[in-house]
């Protein structure tokens, strides 16, 4: 994963990133323009994951356990639509939802 925060904001999908950030969540962009979302699991080099797939008009949102292979299909949990900035507001609140339920813990 790799993204630069000085230059995000010149794409729309930096704006997502940006609009998205959430406690406790590291986010960034891929070479193939997907978001990644990571939170630790308390097992090493498990963390759960949340990569966001698609174009600027739709983002299919899926969820990876700890310990899942992040290169198959996970869990579908919610879509993102409408301009970078709604688009991140639906992502921080995925992310957050997930903080708050609790469901970072394995």
């Amino acid at each position: 994963m790799a993204s630069n925060p000085s230059s995000s904001r010149s794409t729309p999908i930096g704006r997502v990133v940006d609009s998205a950030r959430a406690p406790g969540w590291s986010l960034g962009i891929s070479a193939r323009d997907r978001i990644m979302a990571t939170r630790d699991s308390g097992q090493i080099g498990c963390p759960w994951v949340v990569l966001c797939v698609g174009s600027m008009r739709s983002m299919q949102v899926s969820l990876y356990r700890p310990g899942d292979d992040v290169t198959v299909e996970g869990e579908s949990i919610g879509e993102l639509t409408g301009n970078p900035r709604e688009m991140g507001r639906q992502l921080r609140d995925i992310l957050n939802n997930f903080t708050e339920a609790g469901l970072e813990q394995p």
